[in-house]
């Protein structure tokens, strides 16, 4: 099987691995411990922490270690809305985009409707892209916070993430960019964000360790109370041998960086061109050119999505319809209908995503998309 589902989850790196055994063996201190076994694993934490900051372009004390993109969405936006609201003592206003991932967007939902909280969610173009300009006019008063997706983790389209950041810093407002995605794809050290959310099983680190990268001089209201680890922004042992190999990982692919992007960037637009060559009823989702290096996404009007990956399964690829954190919906992508997808042709999407060690030409996979999509229209 050859796996093209990045996007979802990547494989552990050896190097993240071996650096994170130490952790789970013999050094497995707990860092809040105040004996000579819990002080060195702090200092390994706070070496952690240290490593993570200087990839980010933040200091230090701003990075804030959660469970996963998840947990860092939520205290992003959970956190920063509501710590501004209680200074300024009144439930204020969000701003986001109607393409978010369900963690933003969930978030949202509930500043809404436990904590009475005004929440703008801004429209996009066909491509997903958001128009710095509508965000400059949604901005109100009592603006407390932009939460937007840096890159999209279905349809791969990158934001202008200078232009936002440029709207938000002139009307004096935190911005929060979902980096989940971007991480080890796009720069992130100097595109002006106040918060950066990132999941270390996106760039070869292990499922449930994740950062939030915040400005220390921003209110953040805890989501997680308890024993206050974390300079008390996230109550709750610290995952350490996580946190270890999230440095690893994020260093690993901020090293890569340049030179995977422009690598996959070849390799996927001569996938991309081969599969709509191919296929005459493909139409590529997001941006044609501002898009994720490793993502192509497709829809396949007249099809299944669900056959579709079956009949590539069956052929020897696994991918997916969409966003992992969306399986078992049988609903249209929210994304695609954002972006003006109908329906019915919204549930025939399929989503490739490839990861930085792939080197092999990409015709052999477009081939395999055509001919299972031909299978699948033939009802073979």
């Amino acid at each position: 099987m050859l796996y093209l589902d990045h996007a979802a989850t990547t494989p552990v790196r050896p190097e993240v691995l071996q650096a994170m055994l130490p952790y789970l063996t013999e050094r497995f201190g707990n860092p809040s411990s105040h004996h000579t076994v819990g002080e060195a694993a702090a200092a390994a934490l706070d070496d952690a922490r240290r490593r993570v900051a200087a990839a980010l372009g933040f200091r230090a004390n701003d990075i804030v270690f959660t469970s996963g993109g998840t947990e860092a969405d939520n205290l992003a936006v959970k956190g920063l809305a509501i710590g501004a609201a209680l200074r300024r003592g009144a439930p204020a206003h969000v701003i986001t985009t109607a393409i978010e991932h369900e963690a933003v967007l969930a978030s949202c939902d509930y500043l809404e409707r436990v904590h009475g909280f005004a929440v703008t969610r801004l429209r996009v173009d066909e491509t997903g892209s958001v128009d710095p300009d509508d965000l400059a006019a949604a901005i109100r008063p009592d603006t407390a916070l932009a939460s937007i997706g840096y890159a999209n983790n279905e349809i791969g389209t990158v934001q202008d993430a200078s232009a936002l950041s440029a709207v938000t810093a002139a009307a004096g407002i935190p911005l929060h960019f979902d980096a989940v995605q971007a991480a080890g794809w796009l720069q992130l050290a100097v595109i002006g964000a106040d918060a950066l959310s990132l999941a270390g099983h996106k760039i070869g680190a292990p499922q449930g360790i994740g950062a939030l990268a915040v400005r220390s001089r921003l209110p953040l209201e805890p989501v997680l109370h308890g024993g206050g680890q974390e300079r008390d922004r996230r109550s709750g042992t610290e995952n350490l041998a996580g946190a270890v190999g999230f440095a690893v990982a994020l260093e690993l692919a901020e090293a890569e960086r340049v030179e995977a992007s422009a690598r996959l960037t070849s390799l996927s637009q001569a996938f991309i061109a081969r599969v709509l060559d191919r296929v005459p009823v493909a139409r590529l989702t997001g941006h044609p050119t501002r898009r994720l290096p490793g993502t192509a996404s497709f829809t396949f009007a007249g099809t299944s999505g669900e056959s579709v990956l079956l009949e590539l399964e069956r052929r020897g690829f696994v991918t997916s319809s969409g966003s992992a954190c969306a399986a078992g919906s049988d609903e249209p992508s929210h994304v695609l209908l954002a972006c003006g997808v109908d329906p019915e042709v919204a549930q025939t999407s399929v989503r490739f995503t490839f990861g930085h060690g792939q080197r092999a030409d990409l015709t052999p996979i477009a081939d395999a998309v055509a001919a299972s999509v031909a299978a699948v229209r033939s009802g073979a």
